[in-house]
């Protein structure tokens, strides 16, 4: 079932809890191969990861060109490559065909 057909069967409310359910954490030593294919697309920490999947899912192209605009979104680039080797970076992460949206897990170092 494409997005599209999806989108038409659940209300966003059940696509929302929907995609919740399918998000999950990674590390970057299994991101790489997908980085690797150019589908990576990163998030700010200020966005929420289901919203920004279910924006994708509905292809709410007004609200993502927006994100893009201002950087809140975009495409992983090699910089964010060599930061996420050298720290050894997990995510939260969401497939949404053909992307792999995610979120790089910050660690607080006040919290210890």
């Amino acid at each position: 079932m494409n997005p599209e057909q999806l989108t038409t069967k659940l209300s966003s409310d059940e696509l929302r809890q929907k995609l919740n359910l399918e998000t999950g954490q990674i590390e970057w030593s299994e991101l790489q191969r997908h980085f690797a294919r150019g589908v990576v697309i990163a998030l700010s920490t200020e966005l929420d990861l289901v919203e920004v999947a279910l924006k994708f899912t509905e292809d709410d192209s007004s609200v993502i060109e927006n994100w893009l605009a201002t950087g809140q979104i975009r495409r992983a680039d090699d910089d964010d490559a060599r930061n996420w080797e050298q720290t050894g970076a997990a995510f939260w992460a969401i497939v949404v065909a053909p992307w792999i949206l995610v979120q790089e897990i910050k660690i607080d170092a006040e919290s210890d």
